[in-house]
């Protein structure tokens, strides 16, 4: 009897937590919103120098926490602008730098949006997108509300790209980089 009564107990609390998974409220994905998102219109392309003294401010992070990182700054339209890869970054991590910048500065959105749409909503076409990076570490570079670039580090987890980039433009992502100077 007090094995049933232990084993109801444990299916009940089971069957609550599962009920709340179920509870939590997916995006309605066909909504229309008042506003377009992330809808920042383009500015003058970020200047190499900028881009130098962001990748520095990052290195010199990086250098604090002891983790060896890539580093890269692109236009608004995803071109290369600065890079640096620190002595014994992950090579593999070049690309995805790169890449991680390139998909904040076309989608105008930090790339952990992308991760957050696809693994709490459940919104994996979006890995059909061209182009598309969902991983933590690839912010936008906002100066005077106008999109300049944007700035991809990879090199350590998602998580700790993410710290990278937050450290060098200031958490939870200003939305004017030109502050950090």
């Amino acid at each position: 009897m007090r094995y049933q009564n232990m084993t109801g107990t444990i299916l009940a609390a089971c069957l609550f937590v599962a009920s709340g998974a179920h509870a939590q409220e997916l995006p309605d994905v066909n909504a229309v919103p008042n506003q377009m998102p992330f809808n920042y219109p383009f500015g003058t392309p970020i200047t190499m120098e900028r881009a130098q003294a962001l990748i520095q401010a990052g290195i010199t992070e990086s250098n604090k926490r002891g983790w060896p990182e890539n580093y890269a700054v692109v236009d608004w339209s995803g071109n290369l602008v600065a890079f640096a890869r620190m002595d014994g970054a992950q090579l593999a991590s070049i690309s995805i730098a790169e890449h991680k910048a390139r998909t904040a500065a076309q989608f105008r959105r930090p790339t952990k949006s992308w991760q957050t749409a696809i693994q709490k909503f459940g919104l994996n076409y979006i890995l059909s997108f061209d182009d598309m990076m969902a991983s933590p570490g690839g912010i936008p570079l906002i100066e005077n509300g106008k999109i300049v670039g944007a700035i991809g580090c990879s090199g350590g987890t998602s998580s700790q790209d993410e710290v990278l980039c937050q450290a060098v433009l200031g958490p939870p992502y200003k939305k004017d980089f030109s502050a950090t100077d």
